[in-house]
């Protein structure tokens, strides 16, 4: 069966595909599965995890009490799986590496996003500060508990480095020396990069305006939001606002992903790449938008960023999260015995107290450190 799979990958990949059988491997040997490839295994390894499991109930923009429509963490990185699963089979890259590291690369997150991950950081400011994609790597290689023969999941070289090489307009590249920071990541982890933008800029537009937090009318001042509406309005006559907002989303995804595919063939091409060697060992990412798709996706970006994230409601629910947080740290670095008998142990075996509660507090989810505030503050809450 393993046959099949390394004669799939030598006939499908291309030559600067990474094939599951040439990775750097885990960092405990095991003998790989008979009819799985590495790749595929963490893919399933990733799933089964609980970190995996809490991102259903784990910010995206919405805290989990707003609603039940709003995409959470869970949602989005299905979204980032399924559109970079489409890129790579167009390139013609590994799909199962490519959808492990998506369903990994927000498994770090914080409960209440990035405001939740900004408190943890200034908190542990002097004892090696927070980084969700730092703090990924912790998950996968310590945190996980599920085999007896060693901490974490055992995930591949490769995934690892996908994870901690995370980019976008939110995330930078943490990768140590044990993962090559001066080389590019295989082009498997920049489509997941790139997939990640497409997935939250398009989605957050329907989470903004189902929110009533955008207004459709203003959107259209944006010129790549106004040249698809005209598109879908040609298209069909008379169409609900409702169907009107999928379909423009849904169009301005098909541009983005089919720009990005003629871009970064004409890249690769360009720089005569003929292994995975040759896209690491460039100065520049291969799997990127036209210059002319970028300069229509920045005045959307920029809305997005004006309009919705700096809306006065997510301001306020950014701060609230940033007390909720800071106040469970010090109560639990005042009293470590507050803590579940599980975490408190990890201290009493000689743990950094502060990194024991930080591995806690990232680990809740959005009900769980509201559900945690009201056990410790409210009075009439039974603890």
């Amino acid at each position: 069966m393993r046959n099949y799979l390394r004669e799939f990958e030598d006939s499908y990949l291309a030559r600067y595909a990474m094939k599951s059988r040439e990775t750097k491997g885990r960092q405990y040997p095991e003998k790989e599965h008979p009819y799985r490839s590495a790749y595929q295994r963490d893919r399933d390894r990733i799933i089964h995890s609980a970190a995996f499991r809490r991102l259903e109930y784990k910010t995206q923009v919405f805290v989990n009490h707003e609603g039940d429509y709003y995409r959470t963490r869970l949602t989005h990185t299905l979204e980032v799986s399924q559109i970079a699963r489409t890129i790579a089979s167009r390139l013609r890259l590994n799909c199962d590496l490519v959808e492990a590291v998506a369903l990994a690369h927000d498994l770090g997150h914080t409960p209440f996003g990035h405001s939740g991950e900004e408190a943890l950081d200034e908190l542990m400011a002097d004892y090696g500060g927070f980084n969700h994609n730092l703090q990924g790597l912790r998950i996968v290689d310590l945190l996980e508990e599920h085999y007896p023969e060693f901490p974490g999941l055992n995930l591949t070289w490769e995934v690892r480095e996908g994870i901690v090489k995370h980019t976008s307009s939110y995330d930078e590249s943490v990768a140590s020396e044990g993962f090559l920071p001066d080389k590019m990541p295989t082009l498997e982890t920049q489509v997941v990069d790139i997939a990640d933008e497409i997935a939250y800029n398009n989605h957050d537009i329907d989470d903004g305006l189902a929110s009533g937090l955008l207004d459709e009318p203003e959107l259209r001042k944006v010129k790549l939001w106004a040249r698809a509406g005209k598109e879908v309005g040609l298209r069909y006559k008379k169409l609900k606002l409702q169907l009107k907002k999928y379909q423009i989303i849904r169009l301005l995804i098909d541009w983005q992903v089919t720009d990005l595919l003629k871009e970064t063939e004409r890249r690769i091409k360009e720089a005569k790449v003929r292994s995975v060697d040759d896209c690491r060992g460039l100065e520049y990412k291969l799997v990127v938008f036209s210059r002319e798709m970028e300069a229509l996706r920045l005045p959307l970006k920029d809305f997005l960023m004006e309009n919705l994230y700096r809306n006065y409601r997510v301001v306020r629910m950014a701060g609230k999260a940033k007390r909720f947080i800071s106040e469970l740290f010090e109560v639990y670095l005042n009293n470590p015995q507050a803590l579940p008998r599980q975490i408190y142990l990890r201290i009493k075996r000689g743990e950094n107290t502060r990194r024991v509660i930080c591995d806690y507090i990232a680990g809740m989810t959005d009900r769980c450190a509201l559900d945690e505030y009201k056990k410790l503050f409210d009075p009439y809450e039974k603890v």
